[in-house]
């Protein structure tokens, strides 16, 4: 996901997170993927526990890593995989690295021959379903991990190093922890601080100011919007944290929750209706519904659209076609009226790039244990330099030097405070989020072929589909 994350940390992004290039692989080849299966396998011995190897690593093992290759990228992951290499040098030419955008159609095989890697960065449009993982008793609880001494601090727990929110949201089904999302990700609409300030414009706080502005650039031949049409799941990166600002996060957790009429909430309803009025009043940019995400964003830093729904993976992924000047930012839901349960300011930001563990993995204290590595200072803050994204290290950003978009990005988390969103749909029913509301309605209604309440119509029967579906495992807000 992003760049996820996606859509995602993308990503959801997506993962949220960096993205892939195909559309997300439906319920059922997923379930086929986690078939199950409680075999140990050829598991290596565990080594020694010290102070050094909190985890009892075997200190000369070989490790498996597939990694998405996305907007990240895989060189960070094998910049941390020549750290291991040095705290365990036995382990050198022994570390397997595999980079895909195909996660799916790369670890399906591995999974149901229970020869699954060490490690995985799942992540993408084919992102394996974590509701399925879980429920099929695929993942390695991470707590072992959480409760190891940090790199940098061993009177420090890993857990206490995170970021607010990155351990639970690893959580489906109680106390175990499966999955460790790595990127930290700010998402929302995404602009140029360079061309607003061009034209003597300002970023809109409001919707009727968002629609006036459009309705200039639109007279100088600039759009408003621009999205990836082929992958309209982007949408939400913007559009939930809109929904939440106007009826409050319950709105969003009865969502995630599969409540019934949940999406015909009336925040819900006037979410959609604003964003429908881009399309109406002819502020998307023309050839939208047919662009990837590389060529939306391509025609947004080249200044053919204002905004663009994204993660923070994107300064990263458009790097090469943004021009110096752009001063990229991102920037909160605007208020739509003075009836919003929450404050202009107000943004979806949670943990990304997601990373777990297979139960049937050879090597899972190897696995563990990179991601220990990745998460030390030096490790984070490699990842910041070379991919303008956060981690879910809490801090880890003194000395080094922000581009605009992190800066942005820092900023507006920082503003937010207690304001921040999380939803969780992306996690919980990746299928539902990406294929069905994002492909099946979404992009439908923001292509003109369907209205906002023939949209909502369908996502809720969606929405009802798969609470009703006994083959999927269900996860609720506590």
């Amino acid at each position: 996901m992003g760049s996820t994350s996606d859509f995602g940390r993308r990503d959801l992004v997506k993962r949220s997170a960096a993205l892939g290039l195909i559309a997300v692989p439906s319920l059922g080849a997923l379930s086929a993927c986690a078939s199950g299966g409680d075999s140990d396998g050829d598991k290596v011995d565990k080594g020694t526990k010290s102070e050094k190897n909190p985890l009892a690593v075997n200190e000369s093992a070989g490790l498996d890593v597939v990694i998405f290759d996305g907007g990240f990228g895989d060189a960070y992951a094998k910049d941390a995989e020549k750290e291991f290499e040095k705290r365990y040098p036995k382990t050198a030419g022994k570390i397997k690295h595999t980079a895909t955008q195909k996660i799916q159609t790369t670890l399906q095989p591995r999974f149901n021959g229970g020869t699954p890697p060490d490690l995985i960065d799942n992540s993408g449009a084919e992102q394996m379903d974590f509701g399925t993982l879980v429920g099929k008793g695929q993942l390695t609880d991470l707590t072992p991990l959480l409760d190891a001494p940090s790199i940098d601090d061993p009177s420090k727990k890993v857990r206490d190093t995170l970021r607010e929110g990155v351990v639970e949201m690893g959580r489906f089904d109680g106390k175990p922890v499966w999955v460790l999302y790595y990127a930290y990700t700010v998402y929302g609409i995404w602009y140029s601080r360079s061309l607003l300030a061009k034209h003597g414009w300002e970023y809109p706080e409001t919707w009727d100011d968002m629609l006036k502005l459009c309705k200039e650039a639109k007279k100088k031949d600039i759009a408003g919007w621009t999205y990836p049409g082929k992958y309209p799941y982007y949408l939400p990166f913007s559009l939930y944290p809109f929904i939440g600002k106007i009826g409050g996060r319950e709105v969003l957790d009865s969502i995630d929750n599969l409540e019934p009429n949940a999406w015909k909430h009336p925040a819900v309803k006037a979410a959609f209706e604003a964003y429908y009025e881009l399309y109406r009043k002819g502020y998307i940019l023309e050839g939208t519904p047919s662009q990837s995400h590389t060529e939306a964003q391509t025609d947004w830093t080249q200044g053919k659209a204002l905004f663009i729904p994204n993660g923070s993976w994107v300064e990263n992924e458009a790097k090469k076609t943004t021009p110096d000047d752009f001063q990229m930012a991102v920037g909160a839901p605007p208020s739509l009226d003075d009836g919003d349960k929450m404050p202009f300011g107000t943004i979806w930001a949670s943990g990304g790039e997601p990373f777990i563990v297979p139960k049937n993995a050879r090597n899972p204290q190897g696995g563990m244990e990179l991601l220990r590595i990745m998460l030390g200072k030096k490790s984070s803050q490699n990842f910041i330099r070379q991919v303008s994204s956060l981690t879910s290290l809490n801090g880890g950003t003194e000395g080094v030097d922000l581009p605009s978009g992190l800066a942005s990005a820092q900023e507006l988390l920082t503003k937010a405070g207690p304001n921040v969103l999380n939803p969780r749909i992306q996690d919980w029913y990746v299928g539902l989020n990406k294929q069905q509301i994002g492909i099946g309605a979404l992009g439908e209604m923001m292509a003109g072929r369907m209205t906002p309440a023939e949209a909502i119509k369908k996502i809720q029967k969606f929405a009802d589909d798969t609470a009703k579906d006994d083959s999927v495992t269900k996860y609720k807000h506590s």
